[in-house]
C-alpha cells in the first residue's frame, strides 16, 4: 500500500530557505526538490537493463536540474534565454514531461512493481522536512505539482513590468498578458488532473499523510489561483478596451472574487508551516480582498446607473465598500511582502493600476455630492450584495500520457510477471 517515512523540520538540512524572493506578481509556494533513488536496488530484478536506466537517467535530470532551479526561481530572477528560445524553467518542464510517461509504466494496470520504488521528496509548505513513499502514483503527483509552480514561475515572470520604449512607465505587453493566461490555464489543468485522476489512486490513509504542500486543499487553492489571476488579467484588459460595457467589467470582477473566496475556503484550515504555506495563505487573503474591492466598484457604477434615490444610495454603499476593501487590500498587501520570505511588489499594471486612483477619486466625490441628500447612516448601511456569476474559465482538460512504448515490451510483462510470484522465506 505504499510505506511512508517523514523527517521532521529539524532533522534534514535540504531545505532551501531565502531570505528574499524579490518582485511578485504570482505567488509560488517554493518548489518540491526531489532526491536521488537508485532504482537499480528495487528494480533491478524486475525490469530489463536499457528500461530501467532510461527511468535512471531521467529522474537524475530532474534532480539536478530542480536543485539548481529553485534558488534561482525563488528570486524571481528574470531568466535569460537560450540560442533555442527557451529557459531553464522550460527545460525542466521538458524534463517532467519526458519522465511522466516513463514513470507511468510503474502503475499501469495496477502492477505491483509501484510500490517497488521509494520516492523522496523535498517538501516547501509542510513542517515535515521530506517525505519518504513507496508509491508511484505518489511521484506522479509530485511530477504534477512540480510542473504547475514550474507554469505559475513562468507566469509570474511574464507579468513582472518591462520598461517600455520610451524609457519610462514600466508595463506589462498585451502579448505577455495573453501567453501567461494560457500558462495559468495550463498550470490550472496539472492540479486538476492531481485531484481528479491521481489522488485518488492513493490509498486513503496514505492520502492522510501527504505533505501538505500535496494536500488536496492546497491542490484546489493552486487551482483557483490561476484560474483568479487569469480573470484579474481578463479585467485588465476589458479595462482597457473601450468595447468592453461596465456589465462585462463587474461580471470579472466577481467572477475574481469566487475563484479567490473558494482558494481561501480550501487552504484556511490547513496546518500551513510559517516560511511558503504562512505566506501562501496571506497572498490568497491579499488578492481575495483586492478582487472584492474591485467588484464593488463595478458594482456600484452599474447601480448609479438607475437613478433613483434607492440606487444612487447602494451606489453610495458599494463604492465606499469598495473603498474600505482597497485599504484593506494594501495593508494585506504589506502583510505578505512583509512575511518571511521577504518580497515586493512590482510597478502597478493592469487592474489594480487603475482601481487604484479610481476608486478613492469617486468615492469621495459621491460622498461629498450625495451628502445632503443621503445621512450618514444610510451611506454606511451594510454593502449591497455582489451579483454571483460561475467561473466562465475553465482548466486546461490535461490528461495523464499513456504509459512510453517500452513498457509494451515481452521482456518487461515478464519481468512484471515474475515479480508478482510469492518467494520463499
Amino acid at each position: 500500500m505504499g510505506c511512508l517515512v517523514s523527517t521532521p523540520q529539524d532533522l534534514g538540512g535540504n531545505r532551501r530557505r531565502p531570505g528574499s524572493i524579490g518582485d511578485v506578481s504570482v505567488y509560488v509556494p517554493g518548489f518540491r526538490i526531489p532526491k536521488p533513488v537508485d532504482f537499480s536496488l528495487s528494480l533491478g530484478d524486475h525490469l530489463p537493463k536499457n528500461l530501467m536506466e532510461s527511468l535512471s537517467a531521467l529522474r537524475t535530470r530532474i534532480v539536478v536540474m530542480a536543485g539548481q532551479e529553485a534558488p534561482t526561481v525563488s528570486r524571481s530572477r528574470r531568466k535569460s534565454a537560450t540560442q533555442h528560445g527557451g529557459s531553464t524553467l522550460a527545460d525542466l518542464h521538458q524534463a517532467l514531461e519526458d519522465y511522466l510517461p516513463v514513470l507511468l509504466g510503474l502503475v499501469k494496470d495496477g502492477s505491483q512493481l509501484q510500490h517497488k520504488v521509494q520516492f523522496v521528496w523535498i517538501n516547501q509548505e509542510d513542517d515535515t522536512e521530506e517525505t519518504a513513499i513507496s508509491n508511484a502514483w505518489y511521484e506522479v503527483l509530485s511530477v504534477l505539482h512540480l510542473m504547475a509552480m514550474l507554469s505559475l514561475s513562468q507566469a509570474n515572470l511574464l507579468l513582472l513590468p518591462r520598461t517600455s520604449a520610451d524609457g519610462y512607465h514600466p508595463r506589462v505587453s498585451e502579448e505577455s498578458r495573453r501567453a501567461s493566461i494560457d500558462i495559468f490555464l495550463k498550470a490550472a489543468g496539472y492540479l486538476d488532473c492531481a485531484i481528479r485522476n491521481v489522488l485518488p489512486q492513493l490509498p486513503t490513509p496514505l492520502r492522510k499523510d501527504l505533505p501538505v504542500d500535496l494536500a488536496e486543499g492546497v491542490l484546489r487553492a493552486l487551482c483557483l489561483q490561476a484560474l483568479g489571476q487569469s480573470v484579474d488579467i481578463q479585467l485588465g484588459m476589458a479595462i482597457d478596451s473601450a468595447k468592453a460595457t461596465l456589465a462585462v467589467k463587474r461580471r470579472l470582477a466577481c467572477e475574481m472574487v469566487k475563484s479567490w473566496q473558494q482558494a481561501q475556503d480550501n487552504i484556511m484550515n490547513l496546518p500551513l508551516a510559517n516560511g511558503w504555506g504562512g505566506k501562501h495563505r496571506l497572498f490568497i487573503k491579499w488578492k481575495y480582498v483586492e478582487a472584492k474591492a474591485a467588484a464593488y466598484y463595478y458594482h456600484g457604477l452599474i447601480l448609479d446607473e438607475g437613478n433613483t434615490e434607492r440606487s444612487h444610495g447602494m451606489d453610495v454603499a458599494a463604492l465606499q465598500a469598495a473603498d474600505e476593501y482597497f485599504k484593506e487590500s494594501k495593508r494585506a498587501c504589506e502583510a505578505f511582502n512583509a512575511a518571511s520570505p521577504l518580497s515586493r511588489n512590482p510597478p502597478l499594471w493592469g487592474t489594480m493600476k487603475y482601481l487604484s486612483d479610481k476608486i478613492p477619486k469617486d468615492t469621495s466625490s459621491k460622498v461629498r455630492i450625495n451628502q445632503d441628500l443621503y445621512s450618514y447612516e444610510k451611506i454606511m448601511e451594510t454593502a449591497p450584495t455582489l451579483p454571483d456569476f460561475d467561473l466562465a474559465l475553465k482548466p486546461d482538460d490535461f490528461q495523464l500520457p499513456p504509459a512510453a512504448s517500452s513498457w509494451n515490451e515481452e521482456t518487461v510483462v515478464a519481468g512484471q510477471a515474475s515479480s508478482n510470484r510469492p518467494k520463499s522465506e
